[in-house]
């Protein structure tokens, strides 16, 4: 354990070092990536440092008990001992969870993609409700929320919808949503009265940063056409839309939402982007083994993960076998409770299968 930490903190001078040297500071991509690094070294040497000192501190402390002192003093001495072996019982733990491995990408944006699956229109609908509650759910915890792209359908619903939220935790709490996502209820254009059953597909990538992930220009195929619009409204008169096909890995992503060609440009490069990564990371994971896999957030995009059940008022996630009955609150943006399940079986995961 202190072995690793002494290499962490090696390398945290070791990056100090470099970011100061002119050659670094000057090349933009390059201090990025160092200054990205040390970052995420920080919190290891801090508590590592903390360590070594609360370490240092005990071993005077218990050199001055075999010193001749008065009584009372030594008594002080051994309280200051005993708070000083808890602290280091404190920071044994923190050093722990550190080494298990935090998940990087904790603290980093989503870009969130909602589809209709089966059900029709009904399925566009749901498409738009789950919209509805991550935006609302997003107002709750302070997160920015970005449309990227939405494509809507003739009802009200959604064929495709895809936006970007920015904030504390954003990704550590939006990871779990990725899945097939089940709804059970009466649409409102059922006269009869029954209870349809309809899916939608939620994925959720990370949204990288540049040194995360460099795509070469070569690699792209930019096309621009003429965006469309439902029944003439705000169809553009000039070759806004872009579609990008990074031909390496044929995929592709449109965005027609701007006004502007560049506009379009940017935030198809960010989907792009975010894709690219997300299936490089997923291509990682598959190659780990059975056993130090977490499975929590993780599962495949096609598992249903969770069913609405709209008639019990009742939302089931299967995952974890949690259910609660306020689903109508869920809808509106309270998620907190069933994220907060999510999270804690993950960690106990992830202390099962270290």
């Amino acid at each position: 354990m202190i072995e690793q930490l002494e290499k962490f903190e090696k390398r945290y001078i070791e990056l100090e070092e470099l970011l100061a040297q002119s050659e670094v500071v000057t090349n933009k991509e390059l201090y990025s990536k160092y200054a990205k690094e040390l970052s995420g070294l920080g919190k290891s040497v801090r508590i590592y440092r903390d360590f070594k000192d609360v370490e240092s501190q005990i071993l005077g402390l218990e050199n001055e008990l075999k010193a001749k002192h008065d009584k009372e003093f030594l008594e002080m001495v051994k309280l200051e001992i005993e708070d000083l072996r808890n602290r280091r019982e404190e920071l044994k733990l923190q050093i722990e969870g550190v080494l298990k491995g935090e998940d990087k990408d904790a603290g980093k944006g989503v870009i969130v993609e909602i589809r209709p699956g089966t059900g029709g229109d009904e399925a566009g609908l749901f498409a738009a409700d789950l919209y509805r509650m991550y935006t609302k759910y997003a107002d709750l915890r302070g997160w920015k929320v970005e449309m990227m792209s939405a494509n809507a359908n003739e009802v009200g619903g959604f064929k495709e919808v895809i936006f970007a939220l920015n904030g504390k935790d954003a990704y550590k709490r939006m990871k779990f949503e990725s899945g097939v996502h089940r709804v059970q209820r009466v649409p409102e254009t059922e006269a009869q009265g029954r209870i349809h059953t309809s899916t939608a597909t939620v994925v959720v990538l990370v949204e990288p940063e540049e040194v995360d992930l460099s795509i070469e220009n070569k690699d792209l195929r930019i096309d621009t056409y003429r965006a469309s619009g439902h029944g003439g409204q705000g169809v553009q008169k000039t070759d806004s839309a872009v579609r990008i096909t990074h031909i390496p890995t044929n995929t592709v992503v449109t965005c027609q939402d701007e006004r502007s060609q560049i506009k379009n440009r940017a935030q198809a490069m960010r989907i792009l982007r975010a894709r690219l990564l997300d299936a490089k990371l997923e291509a990682e994971t598959k190659k780990m083994s059975q056993a130090r896999r977490s499975q929590i957030g993780t599962g495949d995009r096609s598992e249903k993960i969770r069913t609405y059940n709209f008639p019990e008022h009742r939302v089931t996630d299967h995952r974890i076998n949690f259910t609660m009955h306020r689903l109508e609150e869920l809808m509106e943006g309270s998620l907190d409770e069933l994220t907060d399940c999510l999270i804690k079986a993950e960690e106990e995961e992830k202390r099962k299968n270290p």
